[in-house]
């Protein structure tokens, strides 16, 4: 077993959000219009950008008008959207956790996501959380990786990272990490060895 099992969030550890519907009804436009804005905007969230800064960015692309009481409505949909755990991947990080492993997450996600996942108690299994919006780059840069490595005090070697992005799984080979794209708890513990 490698020294560090390092693991995604989004779609690794929980399903794709569930707030688009949500999202939209609350900026009153429909679903379609609302989720390419979603993710084509959602990059400089995830490097740290404010919580107004990416509801107004949306909001300018829509014509919708966003104040901080709406960007706090907003924020809260979703966060709670990206909050369904899939629970064979918990039982899979206890059991690696029971077993002595050090784990590390990382993931490409807002400040205020990184501040949720903190309060809730599965996250303990994790030595260390990297959350993309605190450090200000995102994966797949190589910066994020290096920062990884000295955060965990590893050598890429010592790393074992699943992801469900091929880029990301790519990242993190060429700075010398093993890495996998996540394809369930199965291919992971098999991956494990």
């Amino acid at each position: 077993m490698p020294h560090w099992i390092v693991f995604d969030y989004g779609e690794v550890l929980c399903t794709r959000t569930t707030a688009i519907p949500e999202l939209a009804a609350a900026m009153g436009v429909s679903a379609a219009a609302f989720e390419p804005a979603y993710w084509e905007l959602r990059d400089a969230y995830d490097r740290g950008s404010t919580d107004l800064a990416y509801w107004t960015s949306i909001g300018e692309r829509l014509g919708v008008e966003v104040d901080e009481t709406k960007s706090a409505e907003l924020t809260e949909l979703d966060v709670a959207g990206w909050t369904h755990l899939v629970p064979s991947s918990v039982e899979l990080l206890e059991s690696l956790a029971e077993a002595g492993a050090a784990l590390a997450l990382l993931s490409n996600a807002s400040v205020s996501f990184g501040a949720w996942v903190r309060t809730q108690e599965w996250a303990k299994l994790f030595r260390h959380l990297i959350f993309s919006g605190d450090v200000r780059c995102a994966k797949p840069d190589a910066e994020i990786y290096h920062l990884l490595l000295d955060q965990l005090g590893a050598e890429p070697a010592d790393c074992l990272f699943f992801d469900d992005r091929e880029s990301n799984v790519e990242g993190a080979r060429a700075v010398g990490i093993r890495a996998h794209v996540w394809d369930g708890t199965e291919a992971a513990r098999a991956a494990l060895g």
